[in-house]
């Protein structure tokens, strides 16, 4: 029975093709039965590639392979499946991701390191890549440049909705497009999760520019976002250009000036693209009904306050309060305390849907909480937390928490 699709969907925008990637998808058994659940993108030949991995210590099987496949810095092919993590099956876990570059690479025509591989779902079961490597061949033949949304779906597991962004940038005066496509619903903390984003440009540009955007681009979204702070063993975001633009040289890594000079509104849309996917996996976690945004300022530095708002965003308490429309400001001032980030009670404001509920430490005089209640009954959530005492701040994203995630995990496997 397919789960009711979230309340905080998006439909997907128009994506047009993108010059130099064709993308696929077919159903190949691994785990569900009458639904897509391996995804090809190819891209032309000469395409570099940047990537950001997971932080967790035990990492699947097919990050290690792409970790040690970003060295060379190109892509041919990108292959995922879903239903099947790769995650914790050791050397067979190796010999599918083997397996799979292999017979990628041989119908590509490239290295088997130019092939990045993906996995997402259940951990700790081996991975049947022999029907993984069977769907290769007729995923090849059916290869379009117009399959997006047949993509971003075939790479589904709990999500209740595709998910995808596009947006035009400027390199001089030539226009490029950056188009990607993200599956996340539960297992979702900063340093990425059990989320896979694959955004990809017809700019032509270096493997280093991209790895350094990329990087900074995740930390303000992907790493910025959490539905129950489980960090996934099989995160990845790959950022691929494929070099069929026509633009302006850019300028090498020893002008940097001169470099984010050119790439000032490329850096600046990839970066709105990374946050509109981040912020529709927020918007899928699994039983959400309500977003979250939580502002803090007044910290004693940047990285202070994006601690605190991360605490406040994994805070179960906070969460249910959310789901439940409880205008509880008390658990937002416990989550400030647990994060282990200097504060003081005394100094402390907070404040929901742009009504300040405490200053200084203490409740305002005359506090009316009917517009907060009111405010809580939507589906986007604000939450304002000054600390009083610095200039730091940052922002989080986050999702309530309901009883629908306990009904879709605890029945994950079954």
């Amino acid at each position: 029975m397919a789960a009711e699709v979230s309340p905080l969907a998006v439909p997907l925008p128009e994506l047009p093709p993108l010059a130099g990637v064709r993308l696929s998808a077919a159903a190949a058994g691994i785990r569900y039965q009458g639904r897509t659940d391996v995804v090809m993108m190819e891209v032309a030949a000469g395409s570099t590639v940047a990537g950001v991995f997971t932080s967790n210590k035990c990492p699947g099987a097919p990050v290690d392979w792409c970790r040690t496949a970003l060295k060379a810095g190109r892509a041919r092919m990108v292959v995922v499946n879903a239903g099947n993590a790769n995650v914790f099956t050791g050397k067979a876990g190796r010999e599918a991701c083997v397996a799979t570059a292999a017979a990628a690479a041989k119908l590509a025509a490239c290295q088997p390191r130019q092939v990045f591989i993906a996995s997402t779902g259940v951990i700790g079961e081996l991975l049947p890549h022999q029907k993984l490597v069977a769907a290769l061949p007729a995923l090849h033949q059916a290869l379009t440049d117009d399959n997006w949304e047949a993509a971003a779906r075939g790479m589904m597991t709990t999500d209740t909705f595709p998910k995808a962004s596009t947006r035009l940038a400027r390199i001089g005066d030539a226009q490029v497009r950056i188009t990607g496509i993200a599956k996340g619903s539960g297992m979702i903390a900063p340093n990425m999760a059990t989320m896979l984003c694959f955004v990809f440009t017809d700019a032509k540009l270096p493997a280093d520019a991209l790895q350094t955007m990329l990087r900074k681009g995740v930390d303000a979204s992907f790493n910025r976002t959490t539905v129950d702070s489980d960090t996934s063993t099989s995160d990845t975001v790959l950022l691929i250009a494929t070099g069929q633009a026509k633009h302006g040289r850019i300028p090498g890594p020893d002008g940097t000036a001169a470099r984010n000079r050119t790439l000032a509104d490329f850096a600046q849309r990839l970066n709105e693209v990374l946050l509109d996917l981040a912020l529709q996996v927020t918007g899928d976690g699994e039983g959400a009904s309500k977003r979250v945004r939580i502002d803090v300022t007044g910290a004693a530095s940047a990285r202070s306050a994006k601690k605190i708002a991360m605490a406040v965003a994994n805070s179960p308490l906070v969460k249910t309060a959310i789901a439940g429309e409880d205008a509880n400001w008390g658990r937002i001032v416990m989550a400030v305390g647990k994060s282990g980030e200097p504060a003081d009670r005394d100094k402390l404001s907070i404040g929901v849907g742009g009504v300040w509920m405490a200053r200084d430490g203490a409740v305002i005089t005359d506090y009316d909480e009917a517009p907060v209640v009111a405010h809580m009954r939507g589906k986007e959530v604000e939450i304002a937390i000054d600390i009083g005492l610095g200039g730091g701040k940052a922002t989080a994203w986050t999702c309530d928490l309901t009883h629908g995630y306990i009904e879709i995990n605890g029945s994950y496997r079954s």
